[in-house]
């Protein structure tokens, strides 16, 4: 079965031109023009992987966004496209649980590599199947899930990814460009302080004192790693 994508964008030639490549890439397309809208689809049609405008109407798109991330049930994939100056509004979407981010203008063939990347991410079984038991920690890559000391921890498929990625190999060091690749496939530079975000996210989930990180270290200057135990 094809994955579905749910595109949420206000600009109906935008959605139009990416619907179009999307499609071609043999995916099932829904398209919503509102924020609330876009919401209500994704919560009757539970798609596979929503692109998400920030700019919209009836709902911003990082009100959107958090809504999507409530639902424990459903890592949903969300793309965020934005228009906005700046890196705050992209790393308030990262850090409201976003996998990845892209800035107008951009190619279309480029939001297709992307969202091939971030949905091969998200299938079970696409790490290492072993199951990793590491302090107090058991993640599972075949069933993607994570618990700590039997307690279920939720975490998205771009968190996962970089905890597999980090977990595998404990002391040693990955820079944000390698992570940024083992995190969704791709990877671009200009795009690697993402992965920031992200491992604030992942900490917020797993670590006791986030300010006395037991799991993940940063090696400043250069990127992070999983401590040995």
């Amino acid at each position: 079965m094809p994955s579905t994508i749910l595109i949420i964008e206000d600009e109906p030639e935008l959605a139009r031109v990416l619907r179009s490549y999307l499609e071609k890439a043999g995916y099932d397309i829904l398209t919503a023009y509102r924020g609330d809208t876009g919401l209500a689809t994704w919560e009757n049609k539970h798609p596979d992987l929503v692109i998400l405008d920030l700019n919209l109407p009836g709902m911003d798109g990082l009100d959107v966004a958090r809504h999507i991330r409530q639902d424990e049930n459903l890592r949903t994939p969300i793309l965020i496209l934005t228009a906005r100056a700046g890196e705050s509004d992209e790393l308030t979407g990262l850090e409201l649980g976003a996998d990845d981010y892209i800035t107008k203008p951009f190619s279309p063939r480029i939001v297709v590599a992307r969202v091939n990347a971030l949905l091969r991410r998200s299938e079970p079984g696409k790490a290492l199947d072993q199951k990793i038991k590491i302090a107090g920690l058991e993640i599972d890559p075949a069933g993607h899930t994570l618990s700590r000391e039997g307690s279920t921890i939720d975490l998205t498929p771009t968190e996962f990814n970089l905890l597999v990625t980090l977990a595998n190999q404990p002391g040693r060091v990955f820079s944000r460009l390698q992570l940024l690749e083992a995190a969704q496939g791709v990877a671009y530079e200009g795009y690697e302080r993402t992965i920031d975000a992200h491992i604030k996210n992942l900490r917020a989930k797993l670590e006791p004192d986030t300010r006395n990180p037991r799991y993940i270290e940063t090696v400043f200057g250069i990127g992070y790693r999983f401590v040995k135990q």
